[in-house]
């Protein structure tokens, strides 16, 4: 592992870890602001509409995949965890567009946006292999190697075939002329 990615992953990870923390311990202001966005996403989604139940399980969800990610342990399946969680918690904790104070509505977006520069790095963490080839790419890879492998094994066919075509020929010739060679000749041969 880089040394970027070393010193990076910790840093991404650690809002989420101490967000996550604080959603467990205190959830009780959270889930009064995720009230309203769950009262209409948790019926679609099949989930119960218990706010603090649900911010709870946001803020584990968030503490467990930062520690992931923070230590590179499936940094990329935690990488979308952590995308997973930020995006109901930037839309119930920052929605800038319903406040009417302007330095409230300037503060939440900021918060609002510097969420959005987060789900961009971690958009980026999910898709990086570390220079390793990815899953498509090695999937094509494989396919490609089949198919020549395919096409390789078809023209050995077609040879061993042709092969053994001439080789029955020839044996037959063989044949015939041993036949010949053993029998007298017939009369009116």
């Amino acid at each position: 592992m880089s040394v970027v990615r070393r010193i990076a992953r910790p840093l991404l990870a650690l809002t989420f870890v101490d967000g996550g923390w604080d959603s467990f311990r205190h959830p009780a202001e959270k889930a009064k602001k995720a009230a309203p966005v769950l009262e209409k996403v948790a019926p679609v989604l099949g989930l119960p509409n218990d706010p603090e139940m649900l911010v709870r399980a946001n803020g584990l969800a968030m503490m467990g995949a930062g520690v992931l990610f923070a230590t590179n342990r499936a940094p990329r399946t935690s990488a979308l965890v952590l995308a997973a969680t930020l995006v109901p918690t930037t839309v119930a904790g920052h929605p800038f567009w319903e406040a009417d104070d302007p330095a409230t509505k300037r503060q939440q977006r900021l918060h609002f946006f510097k969420n959005l520069g987060m789900l961009g790095g971690l958009l980026l963490a999910i898709v990086d292999t570390e220079g390793k080839p990815g899953l498509s790419w090695r999937a094509q890879r494989a396919a490609k190697d089949a198919k020549r492998a395919a096409g390789a094994a078809k023209k050995d066919a077609r040879h061993a075939a042709h092969d053994a075509r001439r080789e029955a020929k020839l044996a037959k010739a063989r044949a015939k002329a041993q036949v010949a060679d053993v029998l007298p000749d017939l009369p009116g041969s």
